[in-house]
């Protein structure tokens, strides 16, 4: 059976403060973002930030990923490496920061609208980060984790959008990928949570088709048809009530209208 891993409150103690440092990092990278400036600019000038807070990139070096932070523009789902492709007014770009603070993980994403754009992307970031905080309230103790994950299958799909099935949120800790798996999408496996669980709970949702590729550096992932795809993600404490969210922060986006 797989092993879970289940906090005592002086490690969940240490998790809030390595994810309240990641969610500070995500905004402070964000107002970096600008027409023209370069995505290794942006990785560079993460890897100050993360230093100036105390803190290590859990990405670098992760199976050799070269980059300080993931930083995925437009089609790019998942998994970019900051280079010399320069943002364009109009883009979204995906920021997606985890760090070490402590011996502790805290693991956070959203996707970052530079400039106006568009009705249809804006409606893709509103679904996306409403998919998340409408699966979040059921991380709770006694659900199934097949409620979390089917909740944002449900909302993603009944606005016409589609989630992405090779690539999954996650337990996060000591270790930035623990058990279990967290799809956005019902799956095999589907364990009872407990409280003390901590999860990354991470919506990849895209505008056309689910099918995504991977490029040539074995990292960036990418929509199969090109259109342009959305991922927030927080990290998400476990508890017997109502969860918390231990990388809150304000939304990117306005909800949707009900």
């Amino acid at each position: 059976m797989t092993h879970i891993p289940i906090k005592s409150p002086r490690e969940i103690e240490k998790m809030r403060t390595a994810c309240r440092a990641a969610s500070t990092l995500l905004d402070q990278i964000a107002a970096l973002l600008r027409p023209g400036i370069s995505t290794g600019e942006v990785d560079r000038g993460a890897a100050e930030l993360i230093r100036a807070a105390g803190c290590t990139s859990a990405f670098l070096g992760y199976r050799k990923f070269p980059g300080n932070i993931c930083i995925s523009v437009n089609e790019e789902v998942v998994h970019g490496i900051g280079g010399q492709r320069r943002i364009q007014y109009g883009d979204i770009v995906k920021l997606d920061v985890g760090v070490f603070k402590d011996g502790w993980v805290g693991d956070t994403a959203k996707t970052v609208p530079v400039g106006a754009v568009g009705p249809g992307v804006s409606h893709l970031l509103q679904v996306t980060e409403d998919a998340l905080d409408n699966a979040i309230p059921l991380a709770r103790e006694g659900r199934r984790l097949h409620e979390v994950c089917g909740a944002i299958e449900d909302y993603v799909t009944g606005h016409g959008y589609t989630v992405v099935r090779e690539f999954v949120g996650h337990g996060v800790g000591r270790k930035l990928h623990e058990e279990p798996q967290v799809p956005n999408y019902r799956s095999g496996a589907n364990p009872k949570l407990r409280a003390g669980m901590t999860l990354a709970i991470e919506p990849m949702v895209n505008q056309g088709g689910a099918k995504v590729r991977v490029l040539g550096d074995n990292w960036t992932v990418i929509t199969a048809d090109g259109r342009p795809s959305a991922h927030f993600e927080h990290t998400v404490l476990v508890t017997t009530g109502e969860p918390e969210i231990l990388t809150w922060r304000e939304r990117m986006v306005p909800k949707l209208a009900a």
